[in-house]
């Protein structure tokens, strides 16, 4: 059973669930308006805290954790200290890091840095540097008309039959009840091309990579195309396996959440 904590990293407020027993692990959700490790990784959760030692945190920004003071609000670098101050709340020795999107890049810098980390997992990962796609630039726009809001989260998964007037409802609620609309248009500001590039890993932090390192991938993610993303970084990996899943997009953990969990009790069970 996964608890909701709170705790602080440079006079932040930092929410995070943790629970379960076993081999222990962080997981680092994507980013983009109205995320969350909840809206991520939600149906996974419980599921694999009933057999490993799990911390899933809000980054700095999103969910319930707080926000910067003063932009740049999209900061990768404060996303990896908050990463590595994490790793202290799960036991001390050997741990992994399970990472989604921009979070599969924060998992991979994370890992060059932190040599305890021994098994990495990465669903939907960028890290490599490409062209910003129109999916991705248009669902980090925030859009707040609904067909635009629509066809923007359509993008994001497989089957658009997915996303539901119930889902568009509640992010529309969401991005006009509070500040948050104004405060995710500062964070994701145009030209959006420079926060893919916030996140490609150097050729330092790959050759400091010594962590086993499985990375799947949908074949039908439209912002983030594993051609451009995964494939690049298992090239320039020690030890990479990459699965490419059929009939899913982006939001890989809830499209396919049997076939995430069943990775990851193969690579943390190991």
């Amino acid at each position: 059973m996964l608890a909701s904590r709170l705790t602080e990293f440079d006079g932040i407020k930092v929410h995070f669930w943790e629970g379960g027993s076993g081999f222990p692990f962080l997981m680092l959700h994507g980013v983009g308006p109205g995320t969350s490790i909840q809206g991520n990784f939600g149906p996974v959760l419980e599921p694999l805290a009933t057999k490993f030692r799990i911390v899933a945190t809000d980054l700095i920004g999103f969910g319930n954790s707080g926000r910067k003071p003063a932009p740049p609000y999209f900061d990768v670098e404060l996303w990896v200290r908050q990463a590595e101050a994490m790793l202290d709340l799960l036991p001390p020795g050997p741990c992994g890091v399970a990472g989604h999107s921009m979070g599969g890049a924060v998992a991979l810098e994370l890992a060059a840095r932190c040599p305890r980390i021994t098994k990495v997992l990465t669903s939907s990962s960028v890290g490599a540097p490409y062209v910003l796609p129109m999916a991705l630039d248009a669902f980090w726009s925030a859009p707040a008309e609904t067909g635009a809001l629509r066809a923007a989260m359509q993008r994001m998964v497989h089957d658009p039959a997915a996303v539901t007037d119930a889902m568009i409802e509640d992010r529309l609620r969401f991005l006009s009840g509070s500040d948050y609309a104004t405060y995710f248009a500062d964070m994701f500001a145009a030209p959006r091309q420079r926060y893919l590039d916030a996140g490609v890993i150097t050729d330092a932090e790959f050759a400091a990579i010594r962590a086993k390192v499985v990375m799947l991938h949908g074949r039908n993610d439209q912002p983030c195309p594993a051609a451009e993303t995964t494939i690049k970084l298992a090239a320039r990996l020690a030890d990479a396996d990459v699965h490419l899943l059929g009939q899913c997009g982006h939001n890989l953990p809830r499209e396919r959440p049997a076939a995430y969990i069943a990775a990851a009790d193969a690579l943390f069970a190991e």
